[in-house]
């Protein structure tokens, strides 16, 4: 028999995805040793190794790659129609997997899905909390929520969420130790605590803008390199240089006088969040609901 089932192409895809029998086998609900079982099934049935293992990692073998690339497509297309068709009952369930920076939960992303969570209790959600760009053919992702900054490319791309809101911060004792810049452009002179978007050489950028003058950005001189907000807050108000970051978690900072903000009146909101995905052609019933949601809130 050469021809592999559904569900056995279902498990090779998740092992490919996953990297790995037992993520795929915990993403599946299966035991590691059926995930295993099936591999050899397939491999068995089409005469062909799939995939290199040894106790240490797998990689997909050639032909593993060339099936993944063609399989992965028909599985979302056919997963779509059977979404369709739940949507022509009334009915829209299935898994909405969500890519999104940790940043976006407290703003409006843990409203919008305990809102969409209560209205579709028949769809169940994934959330990872990655400041990353995904892969969206491969990854298995249904829509990826990014900040201007990281818009995916080939992917339509919707607004939603508020504007946000950013401020620069240090604590009364950096800027008594080290002295108050006049200007932005002074901040290239000081200590600073930046955020990486997942490496080192990528980080955000400190944008200022004056009254009728284009906006500009300042490239600050990093002390210390993170991708947490939480930790850019504690370690400005330890003392440890400026920190831009949205403005609304370090409020209370300031009310207590832990932060002194500079150049408010230069410093622009950013654009909203966007939701990210790869067509409309075809899109799951439970991802168009998601999204019609989120631009409500």
């Amino acid at each position: 028999m050469k021809n592999a089932s559904y569900d056995d192409l279902v498990v090779f895809a998740e092992v490919a995805r996953a990297k790995g029998f037992r993520a795929a086998a915990d993403n599946l609900n299966l035991s590691a040793g059926s995930v295993s079982e099936t591999i050899q099934r397939i491999e068995h049935r089409l005469g062909i190794r799939l995939i290199e293992r040894t106790t240490r990692k797998m990689s997909l073998t050639n032909a593993g790659v060339r099936l993944f690339e063609r399989t992965l497509p028909a599985l979302a297309d056919l997963d779509s129609a059977l979404s369709d068709l739940g949507e022509e009952q009334g009915i829209i369930s299935g898994t909405l997997r969500l890519s999104a920076p940790r940043s976006s939960s407290p703003f409006f992303l843990d409203e919008v899905i305990a809102k969409f969570s209560a209205a579709y209790p028949a769809v169940n959600i994934e959330v990872i909390y990655d400041d990353k760009k995904v892969d969206l053919v491969t990854s298995g992702i249904d829509a990826a929520i990014r900040s201007q900054t990281l818009l995916e490319n080939e992917t339509h791309a919707v607004q939603i969420g508020p504007k946000l809101d950013m401020a620069l911060v240090a604590s009364p004792a950096y800027l008594e130790r080290n002295g108050t810049p006049k200007k932005p452009m002074d901040l290239t002179n000081h200590d600073s605590i930046c955020f990486a978007f997942g490496r080192a050489d990528s980080l955000a950028p400190w944008s200022f803008a004056e009254r009728n003058k284009s906006p500009y950005t300042v490239t600050p001189k990093p002390r210390i390199i993170v991708n947490d907000l939480v930790s850019m807050i504690n370690f400005a108000k330890a003392g440890l240089g400026f920190a831009y970051v949205y403005r609304k978690p370090i409020e209370p900072f300031i009310t207590s006088g832990e932060l002194v903000t500079l150049f408010d009146k230069h410093i622009p909101p950013l654009p909203q969040y966007t939701i990210n995905y790869l067509t409309k052609r075809h899109m799951p019933a439970r991802l168009r609901a998601f999204i019609d949601l989120a631009k409500t809130l």
